[in-house]
């Protein structure tokens, strides 16, 4: 089956054949140059006769598409024929020899990247059209469709977001959810990055704040610049991506039903998900792994920042390549690694705890209640709700606890964060069992949240302890909608927890 298509030669096809070594079986030159259809052919390269931009001479089918004569013309008739016969293709087309700014902005008009010659170009279009990476055999007779296998949809992938992105009538507003994390963030920033290689303007942005101190940390120290939703005209913008969540309005700050252009994202859909470009890998341990294949799918290599943000974001969705974990991570993190300040990212994962996380910790250790394998503890009134999530996650580090889950009060409103690790329960779902009705909540399996108005109890709590009454409230539709503990993973014991943080 051919997948590469080659039309037209020149040094800078001969030098991608020469990289395609033995794993050019998938690969078809249409040249009418004798001498360099002579030299493909001397590399076991499958070659036609023809002229390049004569489609009567293409194959039947073909993912990507390198146009590469030296003369910018008939390089501009070439990528043209390939765009209308092969509408889905990604194009990676040369610009040839003294090319006119005209002849460079009709290239740029069709084909997903345009490359100047010279020789540094070579290592970054090899990269941009996979031709390093093996294809799986293909026993499924030539009608096989482009999605049969995970390599392929990979690859067709990425030429597939730029034609939706380039497709928009103004610039691209990137949305991360609510109170973003590292790879949310990183997730935003990243494709924006996408978008502005391939001349459309983007914005990251996010609701809520950016309140953990290590995510306030990552961006601060990278100098990563995101807007928030609430301050956008979205008006003004010719489309919408999501990334790291999958509907507008739900975990994000956007009116719900707003209609999206992209969604990119790794957690499991609650509901449909509609856009003109959807990539949903629920086996995908973060979302900045869809991001980091991106990049080198389409041979843009990320500056050091974008680099260190998006394997931070992997690390922490995977706990360090310990939670839901899958190849592609691996794989996403190995790209990446070159080109990270890892100065600064010892800095960004070892910020100052703030005194306020530490005596909500303490509280939560000091008033938790255990029944199984599950943990919950009321830390009464806080000024960080992020605290909560930190709490939660040291506690599920207890020797037979499951499921975590840490609330406390702030401004009029009962925040809570709740976690699990090493079980089937999913957490979002519990949450909206227990306080859905009396508030808002969800979140992902392993991980979620909930917001409750005090509302009445705080009038009911005037004769006796606010934090009883929350706790009371809070915990017994918990614990009621919890109707079967999980089994509990191995951890640290209730002891050793109190020794590491005495009253």
């Amino acid at each position: 089956m051919v997948r590469r298509l080659l039309l037209g030669c020149s040094a800078v096809g001969s030098a991608l054949v020469e990289g395609v070594a033995d794993g050019s079986a998938d690969l078809l030159a249409v040249t009418d140059d004798a001498g360099w259809a002579s030299t493909l052919r001397d590399r076991n390269v499958t070659t036609v006769e023809a002229d390049p931009t004569d489609p009567s001479a293409y194959p039947e089918r073909a993912a990507v598409v390198l146009v590469a004569d030296d003369e910018p013309t008939r390089n501009v008739a070439a990528a043209s024929a390939a765009r209308e016969r092969y509408p889905d293709a990604m194009i990676v087309a040369h610009v040839g020899t003294a090319p006119t700014a005209a002849q460079v902005d009709a290239l740029e008009a069709i084909a997903d990247r345009v490359v100047d010659p010279v020789e540094a170009v070579t290592t970054r279009v090899r990269e941009a059209v996979g031709l390093d990476a093996p294809d799986p055999e293909d026993d499924r007779g030539p009608d096989r469709p482009p999605e049969a296998t995970e390599t392929t949809a990979s690859t067709e992938r990425p030429p597939r977001l730029i034609r939706t992105i380039r497709g928009l009538d103004g610039p691209l507003l990137v949305v991360a959810h609510d109170n973003p994390d590292p790879d949310a963030i990183a997730s935003a920033v990243g494709l924006a990055r996408i978008a502005e290689a391939v001349g459309v303007p983007a914005e990251p942005c996010y609701g809520g704040e950016i309140a953990h101190q290590e995510n306030r940390a990552m961006v601060n120290l990278l100098d990563l610049s995101l807007s928030t939703v609430d301050g956008v005209d979205l008006e003004t913008y010719g489309g919408i991506a999501l990334v790291d969540h999958s509907r507008a309005g739900i975990n994000d700050s956007l009116p719900e039903g707003t209609p999206v252009d992209v969604v990119i994202d790794h957690h499991p859909p609650r509901g449909p998900v509609e856009g003109a470009f959807v990539d949903v890998r629920p086996d995908a341990g973060a979302t900045s792994t869809l991001i980091a294949e991106y990049l080198s799918r389409l041979g843009i290599e990320p500056d050091r920042p974008l680099a260190t943000a998006l394997l931070y974001g992997i690390r922490i969705d995977t706990r360090d390549f310990t939670r839901e974990v899958s190849i592609p991570d691996f794989e996403a993190a190995a790209s990446l690694t070159p080109h990270v300040d890892e100065s600064t990212l010892d800095r960004v994962e070892s910020p100052s705890v703030s005194p306020e996380t530490l005596r909500v910790l303490a509280t939560a250790i000091d008033r938790r209640d255990v029944r199984g394998s599950t943990v919950a503890s009321c830390v009464g009134e806080i000024t960080d709700r992020d605290a909560l999530a930190q709490a939660a996650d040291r506690l599920l580090d207890l020797e037979g606890i499951a499921v975590t889950f840490v609330y406390g009060y702030m401004d009029g409103v009962i925040y809570g964060s709740a976690r699990t690790r090493g079980t089937d329960l999913d957490v979002g779902e519990l949450l909206r069992d227990a306080l859905a009705q009396a508030g808002s909540a969800g979140g992902h399996a392993n991980m979620a949240g909930a917001q409750v108005p005090l509302g009445i109890l705080e009038a009911v709590a005037e004769e006796e302890s606010l934090a009883d009454v929350v706790e009371e409230f809070v915990a017994e539709r918990f614990f009621e909608a919890l109707s079967a503990p999980p089994t509990p993973p191995a951890g640290i014991t209730p002891s050793a927890l109190d020794a590491e943080y005495p009253d």
